[in-house]
């Protein structure tokens, strides 16, 4: 066979195979037997093994497992990729519909529910009607490029009849056929069991080998096509019915629903058929109908307004509180956890939680041996409500909070309702400061969770953050413990070596700061810039920053001129750690649109709305939905009605798209994509 038939053929089977993967997995039937589906396979295998340049990425051969991966590659959300804001009861949905409606100035709302399905939220990108690359949600800016686990999912189409660029959003889950069948083969093979499918579905995307992800059998639901409106599509279920032409699977069980009632009724409606699903859920999700409406509702810092998730209330179940234990945290806080008779609830086996503080304790009137309540909060967090007081039988025992820490020794300090242990060398606190340093949302060193914390500074091999990148002094020592291997060992040693090279604000989180979070980190790197210039700030500096308040300030400031903490940052330093805010922040003072309030209408060519506001607001502008004295300059263009009247009729500067871009242009490079 020559290379060119061999192409033709490839590509033949190639829709022959997509074809009947889309029947098996989408449509739920087949039209041909799964001896000639194998042969099929089969043959395209050997093709593709004899012309190696003929195998692509997409190709129906990798969907069971590719090579296995060093590590996943960060890559950042075209668009953000928010979470959804919370309601809970009946009296919180008609309060959203009232308010949604009100700013929409509408009697009436067209909605769409949805099912939340409870999985690991996902992000595929298309382009030229082939499938491109799948990304996690991660911190809603930036995901894991998980591609070659994400393909493993028969049900995702690799091709499709639309050429234009879009990105399609869903959630990928395992159903509970699956967890099932997977539990069954880690019980003969002696491992623990998953959980529950949301914990089995991200563990198996977030696996370095895609033969693990093709294993699990997940599955995959698609909610939302982020460019919908410019593909023509200005109705959300239009748009969903859309992506099933193009060979996406949608829920059948979303419904257009109108008013408070509606949405009720729905959750009741869902409510009776949840635990029949062949999936879980957690709650339901409504969105208004209308695209065209998300631009006048907008967002808050974190959340659309245009969409709600309604959380199911938690499941009760009643189990025995065996003992109550202390946990030193790495402020020095301590907390009380219940240590309870395993049992499964919303999902997943509970054998403890956290009691919160002493008063808490006293407060419930928990003894320890007492038959309690529990449910999970949100339906995440493990919560004990109470004890059952008529089935005590005089075995229980009052519980009572210990003088003394149990890690170090030192006296215990009560400052209001909580106690602390305020010994800065307690091994609990630098355990948990270290474990903090290493997790995800901080330098992120894949492999360094709390088990090993813990083993490896029982064993004397870490005793403070920077021994983290010291670690390969006892590389022999470490792959003599169980579970070790040159494999797991090298695995570590990468991911610690990656860490240095975070960003600025990454280390700061890491590294504990009293007041510093997440957001407070990125405030501060995109402030200062560096690590040293912002060890120099004043408290009456830091105070002039918009987010940082006198206590912040303080405990900043403070930080940085304890002893230990520069000793602490120049071991860091001399390890190799990247002290420079690595972010794409472009505020520039002298920006035309700096300190400005924006309002976007009509149509916008170049960039979509939201990338124009994430654009505009990334050089220190504020965007705004709608038009008041208030706004500077209204950016207008084709099908610009209302807004454009207003900003006329109060003497507001406007301009058209091109204008706006070439202002940009002078201080991002961005005139055009």
């Amino acid at each position: 066979m020559t290379y060119i038939d061999a192409e033709k053929r490839v590509a033949e089977l190639t829709a022959l195979l997509e074809k009947y993967n889309y029947e098996y997995y989408v449509l739920n039937q087949s039209s041909v037997s799964d001896a000639e589906f194998d042969r099929l396979m089969s043959e395209l295998q050997a093709l593709e093994e004899e012309y190696p340049t003929l195998r692509k990425k997409t190709s129906p051969t990798q969907r069971v497992g590719g090579a296995v991966q060093s590590e996943f590659k960060k890559i950042p959300h075209k668009r953000l990729m928010l979470s959804l804001g919370d309601i809970f009861n009946e009296e919180e949905i008609r309060d959203w519909d009232k308010k949604t409606r009100a700013a929409l100035g509408v009697n009436e709302i067209e909605y769409m529910g949805e099912l939340k399905i409870d999985g690991l939220g996902m992000s595929l990108i298309y382009d030229n009607g082939e499938f491109q690359y799948a990304v996690t949600r991660g911190d809603g800016e930036m995901g894991e490029d998980v591609t070659a686990n994400v393909i493993t999912i028969g049900s995702i189409p690799m091709h499709v009849k639309e050429k234009r660029p879009f990105e399609v959003r869903g959630e990928v889950y395992m159903p509970k056929a699956s967890l099932e069948a997977a539990n069954v083969q880690r019980r003969l093979a002696g491992e623990p069991e998953f959980a529950n499918c949301r914990n089995a579905a991200a563990g198996s995307i977030r696996n370095l080998d895609p033969k693990v992800a093709a294993s699990r059998k997940l599955d995959a639901y698609w909610y939302y096509l982020v460019n919908a409106r410019e593909l023509g599509i200005h109705v959300h279920s239009d748009a969903l019915n859309y992506l099933e032409e193009l060979g996406f699977r949608t829920n059948k069980e979303r419904k257009i629903l109108h008013g408070a009632d509606e949405l009720i009724a729905y959750v009741e409606n869902i409510g009776e058929k949840r635990e029949n699903l062949g999936y879980d859920i957690d709650g339901i999700v409504y969105k208004v109908n209308n695209l065209d409406e998300y631009d006048t509702l907008g967002y808050t810092a974190k959340v659309p307004k245009w969409a709600i998730a309604y959380k199911f209330p938690p499941e009760e179940v009643t189990t025995k509180l065996l003992d109550i234990v202390i946990t030193i945290g790495r402020t020095g806080r301590v907390t009380p956890n219940a240590i309870l008779e395993p049992v499964r609830v919303a999902g997943s086996t509970v054998q403890r939680a956290t009691l919160n503080n002493e008063d808490f304790i006293k407060e419930k009137g928990l003894m320890i041996g007492d038959i309690v309540g529990l449910h999970k909060a949100a339906d995440v967090i493990p919560e004990v409500t109470g004890p059952i007081v008529s089935r005590r039988d005089g075995s229980q025992i009052p519980w009572i909070m210990p003088d003394n820490c149990p890690v170090c020794g030192e006296a215990l300090t009560k400052v209001k309702g909580l106690h602390y242990c305020l010994n800065p060398e307690c091994g609990s606190r630098k355990i948990e400061g270290m474990i903090h340093f290493a997790s995800r949302n901080a330098m992120d060193i894949d492999g360094m969770g709390d088990r090993v914390v813990e083993e490896f500074f029982a064993e004397g091999f870490i005793k403070d953050i920077p021994d983290i990148y010291r670690i390969s002094d006892h590389a022999s020592e470490i792959k003599a413990l169980d579970g070790w291997s040159d494999k797991s060992m090298n695995s570590l040693l990468d991911a610690i070596e990656a860490s240095k090279k975070q960003s600025l604000e990454r280390l700061l989180f890491g590294l504990g700061i009293k007041e510093v979070g997440e957001k407070m980190g990125k405030v501060l790197a995109k402030t200062y810039k560096n690590l040293d210039a912002l060890a120099l700030a004043s408290e009456e500096e830091l105070l002039k920053i918009k987010d940082v308040g006198p206590v912040a300030a303080h405990s900043i400031y403070s930080f940085f001129q304890a002893e230990k903490n520069k000793a602490r940052i120049e071991a860091l330093r001399a390890e190799g750690l990247n002290f420079e805010y690595l972010g794409t922040d472009t505020i520039d003072v002298n920006s035309y649109f700096y300190g400005k309030t924006i309002v976007l209408t009509g149509t916008l060519t170049r960039y979509s709305r939201q990338e124009m506001t994430e654009i505009l607001e990334g050089i220190g502008a504020k965007c705004a939905g709608s038009v008041s004295k208030k706004t500077d300059i209204v950016i207008a263009g084709p099908g610009a009605g209302s807004k454009l009247d207003k900003a006329n009729e109060l003497g507001i500067q406007v301009m058209d798209e091109e204008t706006a871009l070439n202002y940009l242009a002078r201080t991002t490079g961005q005139a055009g994509k």
